[in-house]
């Protein structure tokens, strides 16, 4: 067998205590924010953004807390943890993990047209600008779910694969978690339960060697998803916006359009990580309302064009 990479990363950046501590979940929302400033404010000066500069930082980080944050996080129940109704507390609980990338797009074209009409900006090319810069948040978001361990994919034998210890944290890989507990035990007594030996990982090399036998070898879908929808799509919008003009609205139009394409076709490497739409992931599912939404902000766009106001 191939000598997988297997998962220990310490999804805290460092430890204050045993369970308190900034984590990189959290560092990638920072990190994002700060990216969507310097990018928006570098447009803001060159002219391709109507909203003025010195209104970056207000509506970047309302954007975030109401557009990415709210959104992400109503989305993320929805669409996938209705349950959570039955408890509104955990639906504040942001730290504990959920948020819906779809909801977070739903969320930014609602804050975006809200913005517009109450400081008079094109509501277009305020989407259309901000729509540059969000693959960024997305790259840096799928990277911290790697981190995290989380949203892994399905299982593979490309060299490359990556052997995720917290498969053995879900109800379907219940045969799993046992096998690993019943190899584990005979190290360490108190490795009773598979959240103890996913936290006796990093310290206990023995426990390694005993994973590495039962754990599923799977695709760092989260890695691909980072790459494609992240950094890809970045590249393919900031070309579009730069080096060519582009009545207000295209650009939403393709960003809502391929970051759908580009998840369709990723979720075939990630693991549902709940119940199935037919033949298709949830992931998929919405995604195809995105394209068909993307295709009708293009199609807007081109029969009535209009530009930025400085170009």
């Amino acid at each position: 067998m191939l000598a997988y990479y297997l998962h220990k990363l310490d999804p805290f950046i460092f430890r204050v205590t045993e369970t308190f501590g900034p984590r990189w979940y959290g560092m990638a929302y920072v990190a994002a924010f700060l990216c969507g400033y310097a990018l928006l404010s570098w447009l803001s000066k060159r002219g391709y953004a109507d909203l003025p500069q010195r209104q970056v930082s207000d509506f970047i980080t309302w954007a975030a807390l109401f557009g990415v944050m709210a959104g992400g996080r109503i989305g993320y129940v929805l669409f996938y943890k209705p349950e959570m109704l039955r408890d509104p507390l955990s639906i504040v609980r942001i730290w504990e993990g959920g948020m819906s990338a779809h909801g977070g797009i739903i969320g930014l074209v609602l804050f975006t047209l809200y913005y517009s009409r109450k400081h008079n900006i094109s509501w277009t090319n305020l989407g259309d600008n901000l729509c540059v810069t969000a693959p960024i948040g997305l790259f840096f978001g799928r990277c911290a779910n790697f981190i995290n361990g989380e949203l892994y994919g399905r299982a593979a034998t490309v060299p490359w694969a990556v052997q995720f210890p917290k498969e053995m944290l879900d109800a379907e890989n219940a045969a799993v978690a046992e096998r690993a507990v019943a190899l584990t035990q005979p190290i360490d007594p108190a490795l009773s339960s598979p959240d103890a030996v996913v936290d006796a990982l990093a310290t206990n090399p023995q426990v390694e060697s005993a994973l590495r036998t039962v754990l599923t070898p799977r695709h760092p879908s989260q890695l691909y998803e980072a790459l494609i929808e992240g950094a890809l799509l970045f590249l393919i919008l900031w070309i579009v916006r730069t080096r060519m003009k582009q009545p207000n609205g295209v650009i939403t139009g393709l960003f809502l359009s391929l970051y759908a394409i580009f998840r369709i076709v990723v979720e075939y490497y990630r693991e549902p990580d709940s119940p199935m739409i037919g033949m298709f992931t949830r992931g998929q599912f919405f995604s195809f309302f995105l394209v068909a939404l993307g295709f009708g902000f293009i199609v807007a766009a081109r029969l009535r064009p209009v530009y930025p106001k400085k170009l």
